[in-house]
């Protein structure tokens, strides 16, 4: 089975850096496929789950925004943030959900609702991202 190199980088780290079959992202379009030899391409993606298969292996990063840039051999993901499932802590991640909605739902505060949003997202990304049937 043919194989790309895959390397995800934070501003902090190398979170991920191997021979890979297939990644599947969310892009600001919707999700894309990247099987070896993609037609290269560049793209902002979504704060969401990324599927990375491995033969028969299948891992799950929580990827928080970013760009993906696809060539024939290499795809490169620079993320704000970039989390393997067993790096999340979930329970941190559920109580930052539930503040975020707490914050969203209380329209009289003085909140920066964009703010909760994003923070919302991105609890959600990590719970999902932890969810073994993503």
């Amino acid at each position: 089975m043919s194989t790309f190199t895959l390397e995800i980088v934070t501003p902090e780290r190398k979170v991920y850096s191997q021979g890979v079959n297939m990644i599947v992202v969310t892009g600001v379009e919707g999700q894309l496929g990247i099987l070896p030899n993609h037609i290269p391409l560049v793209t902002a993606l979504k704060v969401a789950p990324m599927k990375i298969k491995t033969g028969n292996d299948e891992e799950i990063i929580a990827v928080h925004g970013g760009f993906m840039e696809v060539s024939k051999e290499k795809v490169v993901i620079l993320a704000d943030v970039a989390e393997r499932a067993g790096e999340i802590d979930v329970e941190r991640a559920q109580a930052a959900k539930e503040r975020a909605e707490r914050r969203l739902a209380d329209k009289k505060a003085d909140y920066d609702f964009r703010r909760a949003e994003m923070a919302l997202q991105k609890a959600i990304n990590r719970i999902s991202s932890t969810d073994k049937h993503f």
